[in-house]
């Protein structure tokens, strides 16, 4: 089998191809280009370079629905949807700025006569301060959040719980430096970066789910229910590459990579998290995208696939975690 971290490293080195090849592509770019649409959703936080406050967001609602009725190539009559919302502030003064923004993803889908079930839940906040030292250097703190709003369960034990509302939440809280050469490109470095990561259910909590320390057993090898912990602290090296570039008339690609080592627990076994988003804005309300995101975190254990040797689920191990999206529908911004 593949070792899964040579196959992180090779992501890693396509995700820097792919940060850099639109840079030299837009330095020879034509001046007089299009102008850039305003995208849908934002995987980044929108910078103004005037001077003030400035506030607004963007809402998508993407649906759809197959019928079938004696169809004989066979399949299964489906209706899903998909929201995803943005909302933002940011300030602007002689020497620093402040940023703030949550994104929030939401998705239901109802495949033939079983039941109405999440597909998608994903919330995200994100706050930034940064001082400029120089015209593209400045010192910058940051603070991130990512966690889900609601419950998700197993689809085939459909009682049993696999997360929730801060079972898992993801805090990162940064201080390094960060070169942003314009509005749509920056790099950020900090070297001193705590991860937490929180379970907020005892029960996940003792089964050690998300790479927290899982509940001691006793002297029958039993789990001693309760003494799983809730939380596991890393400090480590933490980098973060953002970039959005148009390629077209109202086609935006948007990507951003973020790279952290532990240093006092496997520093080479490096936590990927890179998104990417090609959105396609076809009018004032309607709009297009398609997003990918890949994961890879050495720490947590994915249940392998479902077959006769792990008809229980009980197999897990290190994957590259992988998602794609494609949405297609309405669009408001305010």
């Amino acid at each position: 089998m593949t070792n899964p971290i040579f196959l992180v490293y090779r992501y890693w080195l396509l995700a820097g191809l792919l940060l850099w090849l639109p840079i030299e592509v837009h330095a020879q770019s034509i001046p007089n280009r299009a102008p850039t649409p305003a995208e849908a959703y934002k995987l980044s936080i929108e910078v103004d370079t005037a001077r003030g406050w400035r506030r607004g967001g963007a809402g998508t609602l993407n649906f759809s629905q197959v019928s079938l009725s004696n169809w004989a190539p066979g399949g299964q009559s489906s209706l899903s949807l998909l929201a995803l919302g943005n909302v933002y502030v940011h300030f602007r003064g002689e020497s620093h700025t402040f940023d703030m923004a949550s994104n929030l993803v939401y998705g239901l889908i109802k495949a033939g006569k079983s039941k109405l079930r999440k597909n998608d839940d994903r919330l995200e906040v994100n706050a930034r301060y940064a001082r400029s030292f120089s015209s593209n250097w400045s010192y910058a703190s940051q603070l991130n959040l990512k966690t889900q709003l609601t419950p998700t369960n197993d689809v085939i034990k459909t009682d049993s719980l696999l997360s929730k509302f801060f079972a898992p939440a993801y805090v990162l809280a940064s201080l390094g430096v960060e070169y942003r050469q314009n509005e749509d490109f920056s790099l950020f470095f900090s070297p001193i970066t705590g991860k937490f990561t929180i379970v907020n259910d005892q029960t996940l909590a003792d089964a050690g789910a998300f790479g927290v320390k899982a509940a001691r057993r006793d002297e029958d090898d039993l789990l001693v229910v309760g003494s799983g912990e809730r939380m596991r602290e890393e400090l480590g090296a933490y980098f973060n590459a953002r970039y959005r570039h148009p390629l077209m008339t109202n086609i935006t690609y948007q990507t951003r990579l973020e790279l952290f080592s532990n240093y006092f627990h496997d520093p080479q076994n490096i936590d990927v998290n890179w998104e990417s988003l090609l959105d396609f804005k076809v009018n004032k309300f309607f709009s297009a995208s398609v997003a990918a995101t890949l994961i890879y975190d050495d720490d947590i254990l994915v249940p392998l696939n479902a077959d006769k040797q792990n008809a229980e689920l009980t197999a897990r191990g290190r994957r590259i975690q992988f998602k794609e999206t494609l949405g297609i529908g309405l669009t408001y911004k305010f």
